[in-house]
Protein backbone atom coordinates (compact mmCIF):
# COMPACT_ATOMS: atom_id res chain seq x y z
CA UNK A 1 0.00 0.00 0.00
CA UNK A 2 2.76 2.48 0.80
CA UNK A 3 3.84 2.92 -2.80
CA UNK A 4 0.39 2.88 -3.91
CA UNK A 5 0.21 6.77 -2.56
CA UNK A 6 3.10 7.64 -3.99
CA UNK A 7 3.23 11.36 -5.23
CA UNK A 8 -1.09 10.89 -5.05
CA UNK A 9 -2.76 14.80 -4.71
CA UNK A 10 -5.19 14.20 -1.66
CA UNK A 11 -7.11 16.28 0.31
CA UNK A 12 -8.13 15.23 4.06
CA UNK A 13 -10.93 17.37 5.88
CA UNK A 14 -10.37 17.27 9.61
CA UNK A 15 -7.20 17.03 9.12
CA UNK A 16 -6.32 18.89 12.86
CA UNK A 17 -8.95 16.30 14.29
CA UNK A 18 -7.71 12.96 15.93
CA UNK A 19 -7.98 10.59 13.46
CA UNK A 20 -7.21 12.94 10.66
CA UNK A 21 -4.19 13.80 12.25
CA UNK A 22 -2.91 10.32 12.44
CA UNK A 23 -4.08 9.71 8.78
CA UNK A 24 -1.88 12.51 7.33
CA UNK A 25 0.87 11.24 8.78
CA UNK A 26 0.09 8.19 7.39
CA UNK A 27 -0.54 9.40 3.88
CA UNK A 28 2.68 11.78 3.89
CA UNK A 29 5.20 8.45 5.41
CA UNK A 30 3.51 6.41 1.94
CA UNK A 31 4.63 9.53 -0.22
CA UNK A 32 1.29 10.95 -0.92
CA UNK A 33 1.11 14.84 -1.77
CA UNK A 34 -1.37 16.43 1.31
CA UNK A 35 -3.51 19.20 1.62
CA UNK A 36 -4.38 18.88 5.35
CA UNK A 37 -7.85 21.31 5.64
CA UNK A 38 -8.16 22.08 9.15
CA UNK A 39 -10.86 24.34 10.53
CA UNK A 40 -10.49 28.43 10.56
CA UNK A 41 -9.89 29.49 14.31
CA UNK A 42 -8.63 33.12 15.60
CA UNK A 43 -5.69 31.35 17.21
CA UNK A 44 -4.31 29.79 13.99
CA UNK A 45 -4.42 26.68 15.77
CA UNK A 46 -3.63 23.30 13.17
CA UNK A 47 -4.79 21.07 16.15
CA UNK A 48 -3.24 17.43 16.34
CA UNK A 49 -1.29 18.36 13.23
CA UNK A 50 0.65 20.10 15.72
CA UNK A 51 2.00 17.35 17.48
CA UNK A 52 3.41 15.48 13.97
CA UNK A 53 7.27 15.89 13.54
CA UNK A 54 8.71 18.43 11.46
CA UNK A 55 10.14 16.73 8.78
CA UNK A 56 6.46 15.38 8.36
CA UNK A 57 4.42 18.38 8.61
CA UNK A 58 7.03 20.13 6.43
CA UNK A 59 5.40 18.21 3.51
CA UNK A 60 1.86 19.23 4.06
CA UNK A 61 0.24 21.78 2.94
CA UNK A 62 -1.80 23.19 5.67
CA UNK A 63 -4.92 24.96 4.62
CA UNK A 64 -7.80 26.92 7.28
CA UNK A 65 -11.77 26.98 6.30
CA UNK A 66 -14.73 25.70 6.87
CA UNK A 67 -16.76 23.28 5.33
CA UNK A 68 -20.04 25.12 5.39
CA UNK A 69 -18.89 27.29 3.12
CA UNK A 70 -19.58 25.50 -0.74
CA UNK A 71 -17.08 28.11 -2.47
CA UNK A 72 -13.88 27.74 -0.14
CA UNK A 73 -14.22 24.01 -0.44
CA UNK A 74 -14.68 24.24 -4.21
CA UNK A 75 -11.78 25.55 -5.16
CA UNK A 76 -9.91 23.21 -1.96
CA UNK A 77 -10.57 20.47 -4.27
CA UNK A 78 -10.01 21.20 -7.48
CA UNK A 79 -6.52 19.10 -8.85
CA UNK A 80 -7.16 16.35 -5.50
CA UNK A 81 -7.71 12.94 -6.93
CA UNK A 82 -8.53 11.59 -3.70
CA UNK A 83 -10.79 13.28 -1.07
CA UNK A 84 -11.01 11.66 2.68
CA UNK A 85 -13.63 13.47 4.67
CA UNK A 86 -13.27 13.44 8.04
CA UNK A 87 -14.55 16.86 8.53
CA UNK A 88 -17.49 16.86 11.45
CA UNK A 89 -18.71 17.97 14.90
CA UNK A 90 -18.35 14.81 16.68
CA UNK A 91 -18.79 15.15 20.54
CA UNK A 92 -22.31 13.73 21.57
CA UNK A 93 -23.16 15.59 24.33
CA UNK A 94 -22.66 19.23 22.88
CA UNK A 95 -24.90 17.75 20.05
CA UNK A 96 -27.60 18.10 23.02
CA UNK A 97 -27.64 21.67 23.29
CA UNK A 98 -26.34 23.09 19.85
CA UNK A 99 -28.80 20.78 17.59
CA UNK A 100 -28.49 22.86 14.49
CA UNK A 101 -24.70 23.54 14.41
CA UNK A 102 -24.24 19.57 14.09
CA UNK A 103 -26.83 20.27 10.55
CA UNK A 104 -24.84 22.62 9.64
CA UNK A 105 -21.06 20.80 9.44
CA UNK A 106 -22.27 17.32 9.59
CA UNK A 107 -24.91 17.45 6.93
CA UNK A 108 -24.60 20.70 5.16
CA UNK A 109 -21.12 20.60 5.09
CA UNK A 110 -21.21 17.24 3.62
CA UNK A 111 -23.17 17.81 0.84
CA UNK A 112 -20.28 20.78 -0.35
CA UNK A 113 -17.66 18.39 0.32
CA UNK A 114 -19.40 16.28 -2.62
CA UNK A 115 -20.80 18.39 -4.75
CA UNK A 116 -16.64 20.05 -5.27
CA UNK A 117 -15.64 16.23 -5.28
CA UNK A 118 -18.55 15.62 -8.43
CA UNK A 119 -17.40 19.22 -9.87
CA UNK A 120 -13.92 18.15 -9.90
CA UNK A 121 -13.85 14.75 -11.17
CA UNK A 122 -11.95 13.33 -7.73
CA UNK A 123 -11.14 9.43 -8.52
CA UNK A 124 -12.09 8.42 -4.84
CA UNK A 125 -13.97 9.87 -2.27
CA UNK A 126 -14.06 8.23 0.97
CA UNK A 127 -16.60 9.50 3.38
CA UNK A 128 -16.40 8.94 6.96
CA UNK A 129 -19.67 7.68 8.89
CA UNK A 130 -19.91 6.20 12.67
CA UNK A 131 -21.04 3.63 14.29
CA UNK A 132 -23.48 5.88 16.17
CA UNK A 133 -25.60 5.61 13.22
CA UNK A 134 -26.86 2.10 14.13
CA UNK A 135 -28.00 3.16 17.82
CA UNK A 136 -28.27 0.27 20.13
CA UNK A 137 -28.06 -3.12 18.77
CA UNK A 138 -30.96 -4.74 17.71
CA UNK A 139 -28.51 -7.64 16.76
CA UNK A 140 -24.83 -8.32 16.90
CA UNK A 141 -22.30 -8.72 15.93
CA UNK A 142 -23.46 -5.65 13.38
CA UNK A 143 -23.42 -5.55 9.93
CA UNK A 144 -23.90 -2.84 7.32
CA UNK A 145 -27.32 -3.60 6.83
CA UNK A 146 -28.20 -2.93 10.43
CA UNK A 147 -30.95 -0.28 10.76
CA UNK A 148 -30.08 3.34 11.41
CA UNK A 149 -31.46 4.80 14.46
CA UNK A 150 -30.87 8.59 15.46
CA UNK A 151 -30.33 8.12 19.06
CA UNK A 152 -28.97 11.52 19.33
CA UNK A 153 -28.92 15.04 17.34
CA UNK A 154 -24.92 14.08 16.68
CA UNK A 155 -26.00 10.94 15.22
CA UNK A 156 -29.13 11.94 12.83
CA UNK A 157 -26.54 14.44 11.27
CA UNK A 158 -24.45 11.39 10.47
CA UNK A 159 -27.35 9.18 9.35
CA UNK A 160 -28.51 12.48 7.29
CA UNK A 161 -24.99 12.76 5.78
CA UNK A 162 -24.24 9.21 4.87
CA UNK A 163 -27.44 9.07 3.12
CA UNK A 164 -26.35 11.99 1.37
CA UNK A 165 -23.03 10.33 -0.07
CA UNK A 166 -25.20 7.51 -1.30
CA UNK A 167 -27.24 9.75 -3.21
CA UNK A 168 -24.52 11.46 -4.71
CA UNK A 169 -23.02 7.71 -5.88
CA UNK A 170 -26.21 6.51 -7.23
CA UNK A 171 -27.56 9.97 -8.51
CA UNK A 172 -24.11 11.32 -10.39
CA UNK A 173 -21.79 8.17 -10.29
CA UNK A 174 -19.58 9.40 -7.87
CA UNK A 175 -16.60 7.43 -7.13
CA UNK A 176 -17.87 7.02 -3.41
CA UNK A 177 -16.81 4.38 -0.18
CA UNK A 178 -18.41 5.02 3.29
CA UNK A 179 -16.03 3.70 6.00
CA UNK A 180 -18.08 3.59 9.16
CA UNK A 181 -15.07 3.28 12.06
CA UNK A 182 -16.19 1.87 15.64
CA UNK A 183 -14.86 3.54 18.68
CA UNK A 184 -11.50 4.94 17.55
CA UNK A 185 -9.06 5.30 20.19
CA UNK A 186 -5.25 5.99 20.78
CA UNK A 187 -2.93 8.92 20.97
CA UNK A 188 -4.03 12.47 20.81
CA UNK A 189 -7.75 11.28 21.44
CA UNK A 190 -9.19 14.32 23.45
CA UNK A 191 -10.95 14.02 26.95
CA UNK A 192 -14.50 14.28 25.24
CA UNK A 193 -14.08 10.54 24.52
CA UNK A 194 -14.20 8.16 27.51
CA UNK A 195 -10.64 6.48 27.32
CA UNK A 196 -8.40 9.50 27.59
CA UNK A 197 -10.91 11.11 30.13
CA UNK A 198 -10.20 7.56 31.94
CA UNK A 199 -6.58 8.06 31.64
CA UNK A 200 -6.58 11.66 32.23
CA UNK A 201 -8.20 11.22 35.66
CA UNK A 202 -5.76 8.27 36.86
CA UNK A 203 -2.36 9.89 35.45
CA UNK A 204 -3.77 13.21 37.22
CA UNK A 205 -3.94 11.05 40.69
CA UNK A 206 -7.73 11.39 41.59
CA UNK A 207 -9.26 9.40 44.48
CA UNK A 208 -12.54 8.41 42.77
CA UNK A 209 -13.09 8.07 38.96
CA UNK A 210 -16.23 10.39 37.91
CA UNK A 211 -17.75 8.27 34.80
CA UNK A 212 -21.56 8.31 33.42
CA UNK A 213 -22.48 4.80 32.67
CA UNK A 214 -20.38 1.89 33.19
CA UNK A 215 -22.91 -1.21 31.29
CA UNK A 216 -22.55 0.13 27.54
CA UNK A 217 -20.43 -2.35 25.55
CA UNK A 218 -18.11 -0.60 22.66
CA UNK A 219 -15.96 -1.88 19.99
CA UNK A 220 -12.67 -0.28 20.78
CA UNK A 221 -10.15 -0.03 17.78
CA UNK A 222 -6.93 1.52 17.60
CA UNK A 223 -6.62 4.55 15.48
CA UNK A 224 -3.53 3.22 13.64
CA UNK A 225 -6.05 0.30 12.43
CA UNK A 226 -8.50 2.83 11.43
CA UNK A 227 -6.34 5.02 9.83
CA UNK A 228 -4.91 1.41 7.76
CA UNK A 229 -8.66 1.37 6.78
CA UNK A 230 -9.05 4.54 5.39
CA UNK A 231 -6.30 4.33 3.47
CA UNK A 232 -7.08 0.65 1.89
CA UNK A 233 -10.44 1.73 1.15
CA UNK A 234 -9.09 4.70 -1.33
CA UNK A 235 -7.72 2.15 -2.92
CA UNK A 236 -10.29 -0.72 -2.96
CA UNK A 237 -11.62 -2.36 -6.51
CA UNK A 238 -14.60 -0.87 -8.33
CA UNK A 239 -16.63 -3.07 -6.44
CA UNK A 240 -16.66 -1.35 -3.25
CA UNK A 241 -17.67 1.80 -4.54
CA UNK A 242 -21.00 2.82 -3.05
CA UNK A 243 -20.70 0.43 -0.29
CA UNK A 244 -20.57 0.98 3.67
CA UNK A 245 -17.69 -0.85 4.95
CA UNK A 246 -17.50 -1.38 8.75
CA UNK A 247 -13.95 -1.11 10.72
CA UNK A 248 -14.18 -3.06 14.24
CA UNK A 249 -12.83 -5.88 15.89
CA UNK A 250 -15.80 -7.57 16.55
CA UNK A 251 -15.02 -7.79 19.88
CA UNK A 252 -17.09 -5.87 22.63
CA UNK A 253 -15.78 -4.45 26.19
CA UNK A 254 -18.32 -2.53 28.64
CA UNK A 255 -16.82 1.10 29.92
CA UNK A 256 -16.33 -0.60 33.69
CA UNK A 257 -14.00 -3.31 32.08
CA UNK A 258 -12.19 -0.56 29.96
CA UNK A 259 -11.61 1.25 33.51
CA UNK A 260 -10.55 -1.58 35.67
CA UNK A 261 -7.65 -2.13 32.54
CA UNK A 262 -6.72 1.44 32.79
CA UNK A 263 -6.42 0.94 36.39
CA UNK A 264 -3.98 -1.71 35.89
CA UNK A 265 -2.09 -0.10 33.39
CA UNK A 266 -1.60 2.84 35.98
CA UNK A 267 -1.26 0.79 38.71
CA UNK A 268 -4.14 2.59 40.36
CA UNK A 269 -7.00 1.14 41.78
CA UNK A 270 -9.71 3.44 43.24
CA UNK A 271 -13.32 3.63 43.18
CA UNK A 272 -15.59 4.65 40.52
CA UNK A 273 -18.45 7.13 41.12
CA UNK A 274 -21.20 7.48 38.75
CA UNK A 275 -21.92 11.68 37.60
CA UNK A 276 -25.05 12.34 36.39
CA UNK A 277 -24.23 15.10 34.43
CA UNK A 278 -21.96 12.38 31.79
CA UNK A 279 -25.06 10.37 31.57
CA UNK A 280 -27.29 10.44 28.11
CA UNK A 281 -30.84 10.61 27.96
CA UNK A 282 -32.87 7.14 28.49
CA UNK A 283 -33.47 6.97 25.06
CA UNK A 284 -30.56 7.95 23.57
CA UNK A 285 -28.03 5.79 25.09
CA UNK A 286 -26.54 3.61 22.90
CA UNK A 287 -26.12 0.04 24.71
CA UNK A 288 -24.17 -2.37 22.62
CA UNK A 289 -21.84 -1.67 19.64
CA UNK A 290 -20.09 -4.64 18.27
CA UNK A 291 -18.81 -4.72 14.67
CA UNK A 292 -19.17 -7.17 12.03
CA UNK A 293 -16.03 -6.99 9.94
CA UNK A 294 -16.33 -9.44 7.58
CA UNK A 295 -17.50 -6.82 4.40
CA UNK A 296 -13.70 -4.82 5.67
CA UNK A 297 -12.02 -8.28 5.16
CA UNK A 298 -13.63 -8.99 1.86
CA UNK A 299 -13.75 -5.70 -0.03
CA UNK A 300 -10.74 -3.89 1.65
CA UNK A 301 -8.71 -6.90 2.77
CA UNK A 302 -8.57 -5.43 6.21
CA UNK A 303 -8.61 -6.62 9.73
CA UNK A 304 -7.32 -5.52 13.00
CA UNK A 305 -3.70 -5.75 13.79
CA UNK A 306 -3.64 -3.98 17.62
CA UNK A 307 -4.81 -5.56 20.59
CA UNK A 308 -6.61 -3.48 22.95
CA UNK A 309 -4.33 -4.20 26.19
CA UNK A 310 -1.55 -2.62 23.58
CA UNK A 311 -4.08 0.06 22.66
CA UNK A 312 -4.74 0.93 25.90
CA UNK A 313 -1.42 0.92 27.13
CA UNK A 314 -0.04 3.06 24.11
CA UNK A 315 -2.82 5.68 25.14
CA UNK A 316 -2.48 5.81 28.66
CA UNK A 317 1.51 6.29 28.39
CA UNK A 318 0.55 9.24 25.38
CA UNK A 319 -1.77 10.85 28.00
CA UNK A 320 0.57 10.71 31.14
CA UNK A 321 2.69 12.50 29.54
CA UNK A 322 0.86 15.37 28.21
CA UNK A 323 -1.60 16.25 30.96
CA UNK A 324 -1.05 19.65 29.49
CA UNK A 325 -3.35 19.08 27.25
CA UNK A 326 -6.31 18.05 29.46
CA UNK A 327 -8.70 19.97 32.21
CA UNK A 328 -8.20 17.53 34.47
CA UNK A 329 -10.88 19.13 36.52
CA UNK A 330 -13.57 20.01 33.86
CA UNK A 331 -16.16 17.87 32.29
CA UNK A 332 -15.70 18.10 28.22
CA UNK A 333 -18.85 18.37 26.50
Amino acid sequence: MKNSYKNKKVLVTGAGGFIGSHLVEALVKSGADVTALVHYNALNSWGNLEELAAEILSKVNVTAGDITDASFVRRLTDGNGIVFHLAALIAIPYSYVAPVSYVRTNVEGTVNMLEAARECGVSRFIHTSTSETYGTAHYTPIDEDHPMQGQSPYSASKISADKMAESYYRSFGLPLVTVRPFNTYGPRQSARAVIPTIAMQLAGGVSTLKLGALDPVRDMNYVEDTVRGFMMAALAGEDCLGEVVNLGTGRGVTIGEIANKLMEISGSQIGIEEDGSRIRPDKSEVFKLIASNEKAKRFLKWEPSVSLEEGLKSTYDYVSSNMNRYKLKEYNI
